[in-house]
């Protein structure tokens, strides 16, 4: 079988709420899921999801190649664009081309990806995030109480701005998953906006009032330095990863013993999911692939043996997307559907109208111009009124 193709499609995922973080919130609820259809001369189509504008340029790397070669085929997408660097939007075309490949390799085998990966177990413990910045308390505490009616017993919550409402947000998650354990796995994202001295000081703070397990991107990503600093001076575990691409980027990280929990992007593909754990494996670290619509991680994720928990952003999945998983029991119980278990109608993505806003300005991945600054007291930013 050798790989002829490809096609690309966008659907929507709608959230039913607002979403977002520190950065920006989309308050419409509906943001895009690019779908990449990678299409062979046997009939199977393998699918990758997350965005993959560059693929033209990655995919004569892979095109006549055989689908079953998925890492050797990895490091030629990767060399096949090293001239002119492969991050950014370069590395989800690669991603997204990888997912496929492994999708197919799976698909070839008739059995669900986390047997090829050779998993032994189809649960995958997670923790819920909602993208929950932009919920009022009144929606945030009956967004999180969906959770705990799933059996879950960690969560994380989106802050940054304000201390006094993140830790009141993070005791009212604490106390609706204490109906399935005396002690939540409680967490804080604040997606890269503080600065070295307000991450000690702000975390050191909520660790006075909440059993913290962890703090999520206190710094900006490549600032090494700082989080090895941040790591030593609070009692929780530093989290972050999520947003680098490639081993190259994490290097750092471990050389500076910056990095307690190993965070790796669902966006960035299966090969690198496996190559982040096992080099943080070798760090004696444990790792947490970061969540993403279908939950395509997970299937390397159950095979990791310094996984920790999966992070579960949603209950629903985008239009037109048949998944083969369900969320119970505090995670995911994955299905025995060949491949990454995700079948694709075309026809209703193609009869959907509307669009998403996840990338749009105000949007979640656009930084915000007060994120990092200092805060008063009553949570406002320094100088605002």
């Amino acid at each position: 079988m050798r790989i002829t193709g490809y096609r690309s499609l966008t659907t929507i995922h709608d959230w039913q709420r607002p979403v977002g973080d520190v950065n920006g919130v989309v308050e419409a609820g509906v943001t895009e899921t690019p779908i990449l259809l990678l299409e062979t001369d046997g009939g199977l189509t393998g699918v990758g999801l997350g965005q993959h504008t560059d693929i033209a340029r990655v995919f004569p790397a892979v095109e006549g190649e055989d689908p079953r070669a998925v890492a050797a085929l990895y490091d030629r997408m990767l060399a096949h664009v090293f001239k002119s660097g492969h991050a950014g939007a370069t590395y989800g075309a690669i991603a997204a081309v990888d997912m496929a490949l492994w999708d197919l390799k799976a698909k070839m085998a008739d059995e669900p990806l986390w047997r090829t990966l050779g998993a032994r177990d189809r649960f995958v413990p997670g923790y819920a995030s909602g993208l929950c910045y932009g919920l009022t308390d009144e929606a945030f505490e009956a967004h999180y109480t969906q959770w705990a009616e799933r059996g879950f017993t960690a969560a994380k919550i989106k802050g940054g701005r304000d201390v006094e409402r993140d830790i009141h947000r993070l005791q009212i998650a604490r106390d609706l998953l204490r109906r399935n354990t005396e002690r939540p796995a409680m967490m804080l994202d604040v997606n890269e906006c503080w600065s070295r001295k307000q991450a000690v000081r702000h975390t050191s703070e909520i660790e006075a009032r909440v059993d913290l397990t962890w703090i999520e991107e206190p710094l900006r990503r490549w600032d090494a330095e700082g989080h090895a600093i941040v790591s030593r001076a609070v009692k929780a575990a530093v989290a972050t990863g999520e947003n680098l691409t490639g081993l190259d980027q994490f290097t750092p990280l471990f050389e500076a013993k910056a990095v307690d929990i190993v965070q790796t992007g669902s966006v960035w593909g299966i090969t690198h999911f496996n190559r982040v754990a096992l080099a943080a494996h070798a760090h004696n670290l444990p790792v947490s692939p970061v969540g993403y619509d279908c939950n395509p991680a997970a299937h390397a994720a159950a095979a990791a043996p310094n996984m920790i928990g999966i992070e579960i952003q949603d209950f629903n999945f985008p239009l037109g997307l048949s998944v083969d998983q369900q969320i119970a029991d505090g995670g995911l119980v994955l299905g025995d559907r060949p491949g990454l278990g995700i079948e694709v109608d075309e026809e209703a993505i193609a009869a959907n109208r509307l669009s998403g806003t996840w990338s749009k300005s105000g949007g979640p991945h656009v930084r915000s111009r007060r994120a990092g600054l200092g805060l008063v007291p009553n949570g406002r930013a320094a100088g605002e009124r």
